[in-house]
């Protein structure tokens, strides 16, 4: 396929994805990443299309008035444990229309208008950090930064462009559609880290500290998604059982004959001993992401391990109020 070119200046519309674009979004991707895009919904017209159709993607697009695409930002639901929170994500903009004023913001503020009228109940983004850019969109829409992905990507994904140098870490930011409070237990040791976030968050909690054990029948119920393109594992520890180590012991040792390299854990913090839980990955060296609001239905806590070193200094912080996640998460790093 020949290179995707747009005669820049054109006025441009945004709207809601129909099947007579799929072929220009699917340009627009191949213009920005190549042929290593990772997830083929976005390089396949057809798979685009019927994807759309089925609202599980639910994708926005500006174009121009003769009917080019130029950008594209799309609603998705990639939280197992909760299909009513979706993530505004797949979002670029074609080198040509980057300075068109506001563009990316404009897709992904109607993607939050989209998402209120389709009666999703949260939404959340994972603004980059290795530019400034995607912070800003999502700090203008009011999402609320409340963790860190430490390396989640690899700089493979965005080699064409030489953006990165290294794996890249994101924020995870969220906006609340339909308010539900609620109680939550908050392990001792991160309890001065969700004091800072729930006064930031744009919801209500009834915040304890989880100081129950972890019942001593049963076993642990956990989920897991390997991410082979990233070489990123995603364990859902639903309820810990007193085998939480013993099972996490052979996930870790499976993944890593995968080539896994990121390990991230998500714990329900509705349940009374989940602060037990924390404890034993602290001690197989996770520290602390942050709080991925409503993940489970309630709330969860991220906890990520990594076999490299982090590229810390890679790591670009728009905002002076989001530095205080990345230095506790550093901090926690350091400890563990």
């Amino acid at each position: 396929m020949s290179e995707y070119r747009v005669e820049p200046g054109q006025q441009v519309v945004i709207e809601r994805f129909s099947p007579e674009f799929a072929e220009g979004v699917t340009r627009c991707f191949r213009q920005v990443y190549g042929d290593g895009y990772p997830i083929d919904t976005y390089i396949d017209p057809e798979k685009l299309i019927e994807e759309n159709k089925s609202k599980r993607v639910i994708s926005i697009i500006a174009r121009t008035v003769k009917g080019d695409v130029v950008g594209h930002v799309s609603l998705f639901s990639s939280d197992p444990c909760n299909l009513k929170i979706y993530e505004s994500g797949s979002g670029l903009v074609i080198k040509e229309y980057r300075n068109t004023e506001k563009l990316f913001f404009k897709m992904v503020r109607l993607s939050v208008e989209i998402a209120a009228e389709e009666g999703i109940h949260g939404m959340y983004g994972e603004p980059v950090c290795n530019h400034p850019f995607s912070q800003k969109v999502t700090r203008d829409l009011n999402f609320v930064p409340t963790a860190m992905e430490i390396d989640l990507m690899p700089a493979a994904a965005y080699q064409k462009e030489a953006s990165a140098s290294g794996r890249v870490s994101v924020f995870w930011a969220f906006k609340t559609l339909v308010s539900m409070p609620h109680t939550v237990f908050v392990p001792e040791v991160y309890r001065e880290f969700f004091d800072l976030i729930y006064k930031r968050i744009d919801d209500k909690r009834v915040i304890r500290i989880s100081d129950q054990p972890i019942p001593s029948a049963g076993s642990s119920i956990i989920r897991t998604q390997i991410f082979e393109f990233a070489n990123v594992l995603r364990i859902a520890v639903h309820e810990p059982g007193p085998d939480l180590e013993e099972q996490m012991g052979m996930i870790e040792a499976d993944a890593e004959k995968k080539g896994v390299v990121c390990f991230q854990a998500w714990l329900d913090l509705g349940t009374p001993c989940v602060g037990r839980a924390v404890e034993i990955l602290r001690q197989r060296g996770y520290f602390l992401g942050g709080l991925l609001a409503r993940w489970f239905g309630t709330d969860g806590i991220l906890m990520q391990k990594l076999l490299t070193t982090p590229c810390w200094d890679d790591v670009n912080i728009a905002f002076n109020q989001d530095r205080a996640i990345l230095d506790k998460v550093y901090t926690d790093w350091q400890n563990t």
